[in-house]
């Protein structure tokens, strides 16, 4: 079942001379993990901006075709509505950071949804744990790294546990190791809860072995929407721009070479390297 659907999503800003995002038609189903790729300036978090409403009620502008999340009618419902379905982790975490400690910005969303003390505290406390910043819990979130603001914010929306849970390049001010951990959590959390994960990202190489359906998005418009693997091998998505995890781009060279591998087309190393060993007679293998 659908928990996300757009006819025809054409959006442009206020004074804008081009729609942000033009004929935008896709479709995610409950439970799946998408990922959302492209090239800089493509549309990808004016997109995110309409799962939850923002678009059109907060940046206001002109939003024509349709959207329905959660089986609501985006336009017809406030976002403060959509919150309670959509959670919402901006690239800059400053953006949703207001509260004096930690503890207590994690902790508004379940006060605004009138949760009990003693659920709140047990969900707080979870989400603090989960994203690595319990110790920091009573310290301001302006006295912290961007990269510890970012695993707040993170937090606050995960503490909540919307059924659907979108991310704009939630990572961007971690270093690689860091970032894995949080994509780890993310997927055990769609994985184990059912959540629906829509993940925008530009670094394919550490995000595409979660995702099992990929859209690839520019100059505004959907150019390949489908399962990853399939998606990422074809020419069109390397000629767009997108990060091809290493791991694709040296199992397609090493097909071209005549290396008998199977089809399954891989996107992580640990893929490729089960591949390799499998290809190789047993005499060869090291």
């Amino acid at each position: 079942m659908a928990v996300i659907e757009t006819k025809n999503l054409t959006y442009a800003y206020p004074g804008g001379t081009k729609p942000s995002i033009s004929d935008v038609s896709i479709k995610v189903e409950k439970g799946e993990f998408v990922l959302i790729t492209g090239p800089s300036g493509c549309g990808k978090t004016t997109l995110c901006r309409c799962f939850n409403g923002l678009v059109p009620h907060f940046y206001q502008g002109e939003l024509k075709g349709e959207i329905t999340v959660a089986e609501m009618d985006t336009i017809k419902h406030p976002t403060y509505e959509m919150a309670k379905h959509v959670g919402l982790v901006f690239q800059n975490p400053e953006n949703q950071l207001f509260a004096l400690s930690i503890e207590k910005d994690v902790a508004f969303g379940l006060e605004n949804l009138g949760v009990s003390r003693e659920k709140m505290r047990k969900r707080v406390d979870w989400a603090l744990n989960l994203t690595g910043v319990y110790d920091l819990r009573e310290r301001s979130p302006h006295e912290v790294s961007g990269g510890q603001q970012q695993r707040v914010a993170i937090a606050a929306v995960l503490a909540m546990q919307p059924e659907i849970i979108v991310l704009d390049e939630p990572t961007s001010f971690l270093d690689p190791l860091s970032a894995e951990k949080i994509f780890e959590v993310i997927h055990e959390l769609n994985r184990r809860l059912g959540i629906t994960v829509v993940l925008v990202e530009h670094r394919l190489d550490l995000t595409a072995k979660y995702a099992n359906h990929i859209i690839i998005m520019d100059e505004g418009r959907v150019c390949s929407d489908g399962a990853t693997r399939e998606v990422l091998s074809t020419e069109e998505a390397r000629l767009i721009g997108v990060g091809i995890p290493k791991a694709t781009l040296l199992y397609q060279m090493l097909k071209r070479d005549g290396m008998p591998l199977s089809n399954d087309t891989p996107l992580s190393s640990d893929e490729i390297a089960t591949l390799l060993l499998e290809a190789l007679k047993p005499d060869d293998r090291s």
